[in-house]
This record gives structure tokens, sequence and C-alpha cells, in this order.
């Protein structure tokens, strides 16, 4: 079965071009490609633990917390995470760092030919040039995020210590499947035989899908209960919470990371941490401080730049968009507030948008500057379809309507939401890219 485009496309990046040939990007179904490939590279993928982190919103959160706690443990750490936000160099870190652009092409080189040979597409290609990179680069542990859906996705090919989702939203209904229950089934395919499995997501009937897999993978499923993150506090610099662990006992925790969800996530990185084999399993200083120091761009990420804050959130779906107006209903930021919005047409933007204009003074819809074209939306037709908010922009053009947000936010919050794209394109316009704070 062949897909649409997906979002994990290169996003014009220069940098991928150098790295591999024209790659078919679609969703091509299937662990073959990228089990051969591996094979033929001497299966990287087994010289290092890994733990594999699924879910349909904050798995890049929980992937990026994981890894700065293995790191700050002492363990030289791998982290994947797809897509970008700017450079393609954001998706593959060693002890929380990108590999320069001069090693990257030198490892993309060292796999070219198995790649071309094993025809694969690109989400496998930068797949199997994780694993090789983490191997050549040799992690003591790597983070692997599922790109998308769990049961078919090339990163499960691994045996992981813990493997976990975060949660089960709709998204992606034309790859995953029209219901929540069969979006669970899928997500629920990286558990594997004996391996823990460990999930927050709170419906009662989703856990029913992860207990029926769960025992026929011959495994068992562990649940962060919504109760067990407790004194919630979220501020614009960072989210305080508490929890209780086995190992480490009562917790009392800080993440940079903003929004009372980003506390869930923490919480459920320690879960899983909790969970791994005594010997993997980090001190608890190393938690408390782990967590403090993650870094993770472009999730309600809140900067104050000539005198206009910014809150920029890759919200691109219902759920994502939910956890956003609860970050914004949480914050005292100033007025004016104004939205800039650019959704990807394949979206519920019609169920996305009311809950974000009724927090706003202000919205300009626009399209999103590396939005694969067959992907984006008509902003004309959803300003005519949503109704709401009394002042309403569609501006096509991307620069132009930064431009017009920024100017209309003067003392004011612009909040920039979407999709990965609209993030990016606006921290290039603000010269916040993450490789800026990655290199520095």
């Amino acid at each position: 079965m062949v897909a649409p485009e997906r979002l994990d496309r290169p996003f014009q990046d220069p940098l991928v071009r150098r790295l591999f040939p024209p790659l078919a990007t679609g969703v091509h179904w299937g662990l073959e490609r990228t089990e051969r490939a591996l094979a033929a590279l001497g299966d990287p993928h087994r010289a290092y633990p890994t733990i594999h982190v699924g879910g349909t919103n904050g798995k890049g959160s929980v992937t990026s917390t994981l890894a700065s706690v293995l790191q700050v443990d002492g363990r030289r750490a791998g982290c994947y995470t797809s897509p970008h936000l700017c450079s393609f160099r954001e998706r593959i870190l060693v002890d929380g760092r990108p590999l320069d652009e001069d090693t990257l092409l030198a490892r993309a080189a060292e796999i070219h030919d198995v790649v071309i040979g094993c025809g694969l597409t690109f989400f496998e290609a930068v797949t199997v040039l994780a694993f090789h990179v983490f191997a050549r680069e040799r992690v003591e542990f790597a983070v692997m995020e599922v790109g998308l859906g769990g049961r078919l996705d090339a990163t499960n090919v691994i045996r992981p210590e813990v493997s976990t989702v975060t949660n089960v939203a709709m998204d992606h209904a034309d790859f995953l499947g029209d219901t929540l229950e069969e979006i669970a089934w899928e997500k629920a395919g990286i558990m594997k035989p004996g391996i823990p499995f460990v999930t927050a997501e709170p419906a009662p009937g989703l856990r029913a899908v992860f207990e029926e897999v769960a025992r026929e993978r011959g495994t068992s499923v562990a649940y962060l209960e919504p109760d067990a993150v407790r004194d919630v506090v979220v501020a614009p610099d960072a989210t305080s919470f508490s929890m209780t662990t086995e190992a480490w006992g009562a917790l009392s925790l800080r993440t940079p990371l903003v929004g009372r969800h980003q506390a869930t996530n923490a919480a459920l990185a320690v879960a899983v941490l909790d969970r791994l084999p005594g010997e993997h399993r980090p001190g608890g200083s190393s938690i408390l401080e782990g967590i403090a120091r993650v870094e993770y761009h472009g999730r309600d990420e809140l900067e104050v730049i000539d005198g206009v804050t910014w809150l920029l959130d890759v919200a691109h779906n219902t759920a994502g968009i939910d956890s956003l107006v609860d970050t914004l209903d949480r914050l005292d930021l100033p007025g004016p507030r104004v939205a800039l919005v650019g959704v990807l047409g394949d979206k519920d933007w019609a169920a996305m948008l009311p809950p974000l204009f009724s927090r706003v003074d202000r919205a300009i819809l626009t399209q999103s500057p590396t939005a694969p074209p067959e992907r984006r939306w008509d902003p004309v037709a959803a300003a005519a379809a949503v109704p709401g908010i009394t002042e309403l922009v569609v501006e096509g053009e991307f620069a132009r309507a930064f431009e017009q947000a920024r100017l209309g936010a003067s003392g004011g919050t612009v909040i920039v939401t979407g999709s990965v794209h609209t993030v990016g394109g606006a921290m290039k316009l603000l010269d916040r890219e993450p490789l800026r704070s990655f290199d520095r």
C-alpha cells in the first residue's frame, strides 16, 4: 500500500539533497526493506539498548526527556525524533547535539548503496541512518521516536528495554484508521513479548485495546494514571509537578517545557525509566537534572522579542490545540493576542480553530511556507467556514502574514501554530532556529 505524502517530508532543507538521492516520500507499509538494509549494515540497531516511544501527541517531548536523563546519568545517548522544524540535523542527536554536516554526510555516504539497493523510502532511509550513526558514534543508549503509527513504522525493528505510547487521538486517519480503537491498535503494535509497556492514555476503551494486544504479545501494560501527576504549576518558563515512583520514591520535578500536558509527558518519561532493568536505571539525581535540562523546541515555546511575546506551538490536530489553549488559559500573556495560523489541508481545521479563536483578539490565516503543495489548506474557505472571531484576516503569503501579526501584537502576544511547517517558518524569520541553541 502506498499512501500520499506524509508529514516527514524533508521540508526543502538543501542538506537532504546532499544526504540522499531522490527517494519516495510516501508511506510504504512494511518492515522488510528496513530490516534488509539493517542486515546489510551489520544490524547497527542491535549494538545498544533502546527505548521506543509512540503516541499521537507528546512523543517527541517524551523522547527528548528520556535522552536528556540518560545523558545526565553518564550515558552517551542517541535521540531520534521527527519531523524537524528548520534543519534535518535536528532529527539525530548524540549527547544532546546534532552531528556537523560533514560527519552526517560521511555517515550517509556509508549507507548510500544499501539505501538504493533496498529501495528505501525517505523515512526508512533516515531511520536506518539514525541507527547507523548511533552505532558509529558508539552511543550507549538510544531513544527512538515512532514516525507514524507503530506496528509498521520503520523504527519498529528494535527490541527495546521499554516501549511506551503517550496517548491516542484522531490524526492520520487515512493511514491508521477511522476510529480511536483502530489507531490504538496500530500504535500498540510496538509492543514486544516480555518487554514492559507503559502508557498515559486514560480512556478505558483504548486501554482495553492495549490490554488485548498485550495478551496476544505476551506482555503487560502499566499505566500512568492522571492523578499520579500532582501539584502542577505552569509558568512561562517551566512546568513544575510532583509524583511518586517505585525506584526513587516521591519526586518534585521541573521541566522547561511549558504546559500541563508537559507535566504528563515528563511523568511518563519517569515511569518508563522506572521500568528499565536495574543495570540501566538512572539515579534519582539524574532524573531531576535531566528533566530540568531537556531541550525540545516549538512546543509552547515562549520568548519575548522586541516587546512582543511569541508563543510557538506545533499543535497540528485537535488534541494539540486543546493542550495549547489549556496553556493559554493558565498563563497571563499580554494582550492583544494575535494568532498566526497555518494548518495542513488534511487536518481537521474546522475543529481546531474555534477553541483557539476564543482565546485571541485577532487571527491571521496563512499558508505554511514549506507545506507540500498537495497538502496545502484553503485559508479563505477556513475563514468563511469557522465563525467565532471578529477580526479574522487571510494573508496567503507567509512573510507578510508574519509581519502583520508582529505589528498587530505590539506589546502583546503572537501565537504561532497549526503545523511544524508554520512554526519552523516563524523561527527562521525570528532568527531563532533550533540549531542556534544546539550549536552554541
